[in-house]
């Protein structure tokens, strides 16, 4: 379902279909951002980076959440289970509307008036994570000094 980078990572493929691309650069953030939380205890989770009081945790909680949101909720319109499943949950959600109607299958409970589609909802997916993969690189730094794009093999 999703194409690897030329290490072995995940990552859209160079020459991928529109939802191989899509899914793969889905897949790459969240890689980036768990290994960017990875290892850490709660110490590590609370830090914040001065100004801010962002914390790894908290957007950890954050990313969960909307990927609850977009996928559970507003793609296949379900109510929200329990927390901390929400990617492996996501991507269930996304290949059911894969296999359901493809990246033109529109959610079922969008809250603006013009209902969104699945290639709309991914695209959301890959802005958020990125937003916060910038976050996550400038905090785990100031706590351990860890730093890089990719995660190690």
């Amino acid at each position: 379902m999703t194409g690897n980078h030329e290490e072995g990572r995940p990552g859209p493929p160079a020459a991928g279909d529109e939802t191989a691309t899509l899914l793969g650069s889905l897949e790459r953030q969240r890689a980036i951002f768990a290994w960017k939380c990875g290892g850490l205890d709660a110490a590590g989770l609370r830090a914040t980076l001065h100004p801010s009081s962002m914390t790894l945790g908290g957007l950890l909680k954050h990313l969960a959440l909307v990927e609850d949101e977009y996928l559970t909720r507003r793609l296949l319109g379900r109510e929200l289970p329990a927390p901390w499943d929400a990617v492996a949950r996501s991507r269930v959600a996304v290949a059911e509307a894969l296999a359901g109607g493809g990246l033109d299958q529109l959610a079922r409970a969008w809250p603006h008036p013009e209902t969104a589609s699945l290639r709309r909802i991914l695209i959301d997916m890959i802005e958020e994570y990125s937003r916060h993969v910038g976050h996550a690189d400038l905090i785990r730094e100031s706590v351990d000094g860890l730093i890089g794009e990719d995660p190690p093999h």
